[in-house]
């Protein structure tokens, strides 16, 4: 079995009506409980949206300092993620390709190294 990660960047998700949205969720609900009856979800989540809300540790100079908002300001910045636990790629691009037609925007996926 290998790990994989999907996520999405926030950019990615574009400009929908409330509406749109309300419509998603359950969608993507749906296939995160489906991950679990197959035995495949280790974990998902959405990550809060205002990457400012952020904070970082560093200690790269020697000393810890912990800052406010993202590490480098980015216009790409991660919305959310799952993590798998599945047999191959095949089976990896079965569950990504879910998550993006539940959710109406792309999926990246990558195998986490072990």
């Amino acid at each position: 079995m290998s790990e994989y990660l999907i996520y999405f960047n926030q950019p990615w998700v574009g400009e929908h009506s409330e509406t749109w949205f309300e419509a998603r969720g359950p969608l993507a609900r749906a296939v995160v409980e489906e991950m679990k009856a197959a035995g495949v979800h280790v974990f998902a989540g959405g990550l809060e949206e205002d990457p400012a809300a952020a904070f970082c540790a560093d200690a790269t100079s020697g000393t810890l300092m912990f800052t406010d908002g993202p590490y480098v300001p980015n216009p790409q910045f991660l919305g959310g993620f799952s993590v798998i636990d599945v047999a191959d790629e095949q089976a990896a691009r079965h569950w990504a390709g879910k998550l993006a037609e539940a959710c109406g925007w792309p999926q990246e996926v990558r195998r986490i190294k072990s």
